[in-house]
């Protein structure tokens, strides 16, 4: 059983740029135990790379998150903005989740179905009125879970410009000052402050009017958590998706043989989803330190308590002990239990939505777009937690 602690090695491991996942993970894996790691800012962390430990800590209460905000916790960003249900333990992060479940279970989201299959149409036909090559990002992945989030929260869409700036701020790894971090954060704090304003006297049926019922009539949140949930709801229901779809569309490409086979199959297109969710390492690194409330056995290793944990999904997911030929893309897996939406009391609330979303885009890219191909120069984000084409050009 590993006790002792030996050098970190600094991380994170990836190139922000592209989507290929570092040899550091598979190293850490064969490692006994797990790694210790430090990050830009800080005190060191065990690193969560095998898919049972990950598991293990996602799932186990003997970590908190809450925690994390008592600490010098491990991070890749300098400043840190404690409060939100991102940082919350059970009860309080119960208490805040059920407000927003009912908006995302998945009789809820299938009726958006029709929706969202609808918008992809219009986009495709925008793309052919624009011309080759045209931006996939802009023209197309942005605009699908943009509209959709915006019309569940009571968002106007007429305002996407400032969604982008501020998510890109939100999600951004580069060295901005604590003072600059916190006047974005609080541009976007003051622009639902207003929204909320609105509603209060002209209540909507969208998700900002619930949750003011739930904060006025029901005294079940507070003012700073409902400003703080229509900020990560924007920003998370949006900003991840809009990546994904333009990394799966640039992974498929990469393989043609399995955007051609989706193109002839559109069957396979909810597998597919699955695969690549398990397949394409999403984040830049490792997230949201867990700390041990107790001595806790993490696979060979005893995590003391006051010890921190964080994990790396996109490792996890391609652990050999759990996924067969794990580094292949196959759209007939039956181990597709992936990590990439988290799990237990954490595991994203907006993945029904996020699924179908990427379903759907990729439905309507294949049918409509077979000869779908990059046509220019990628630009990719840098200095991000997520990664993928900031801009890309394709051609039909």
């Amino acid at each position: 059983m590993t006790t002792a602690h030996g050098e970190p090695v600094a991380y994170p491991f990836n190139e922000d740029a592209g989507l290929e996942i570092s040899e550091a993970y598979s190293a850490a894996r064969e490692t006994a135990g797990m790694v210790r790691i430090q990050m830009p800012y800080g005190e060191p962390a065990w690193l969560a790379t095998r898919y049972a430990d990950a598991r293990l800590v996602l799932r186990d209460q003997r970590f908190s998150r809450a925690m994390a905000y008592e600490r010098d916790s491990p991070r890749l960003i300098e400043h840190i903005s404690p409060g939100d249900i991102l940082s919350m333990d059970p009860p309080d992060h119960t208490r805040l989740r059920t407000l927003v479940a009912k908006a995302f279970t998945m009789r809820r989201v299938e009726l958006l179905r029709p929706r969202v299959a609808r918008l992809a149409d219009e986009l495709i036909d925008g793309l052919r009125q624009h011309g080759q090559p045209a931006d996939l990002v802009d023209l197309y992945a942005l605009p699908i879970p943009v509209a959709v989030i915006c019309e569940l929260l009571g968002v106007p869409v007429a305002d996407r410009p400032q969604f982008r700036k501020w998510s890109d701020v939100a999600l951004s790894t580069s060295k901005m000052t604590v003072e600059e971090a916190e006047g974005n954060i609080g541009e976007l704090r003051e622009y639902f402050a207003g929204l909320i304003a609105e509603r209060r006297a002209e209540p909507q049926d969208d998700l900002i009017t619930a949750l003011i019922e739930a904060r006025d009539v029901q005294d079940r949140l507070t003012e700073r958590e409902m400003l703080d949930l229509c900020m990560i709801l924007l920003v998370g229901g949006h900003e991840t998706t809009a990546s994904q779809i333009p990394n799966f569309v640039y992974t498929l490409l990469g393989q043609r043989e399995q955007w051609d086979r989706l193109c002839a199959d559109p069957s396979l297109i909810p597998a597919a989803v699955e695969e690549l969710l398990r397949f394409v390492p999403l984040g830049f690194g490792a997230l949201f330190p867990r700390y041990a409330v107790a001595d806790v056995e993490v696979g060979d290793v005893v995590v003391r308590k006051g010890e921190a944990v964080v994990v790396a999904p996109a490792a996890a997911n391609r652990d050999a002990l759990e996924f067969s030929a794990p580094d292949d893309l196959r759209f007939d897996r039956e181990d597709d239990h992936h990590l990439a939406f988290g799990h237990g009391v954490h595991h994203c609330i907006g993945a029904p939505l996020a699924r179908l979303e990427l379903q759907e885009a990729l439905r309507a890219l294949t049918r409509e777009m077979p000869g779908l191909h990059v046509a220019g120069d990628i630009g990719w984000k840098t200095e991000t937690l997520v990664r993928g084409p900031y801009v890309m050009p394709v051609g039909w």
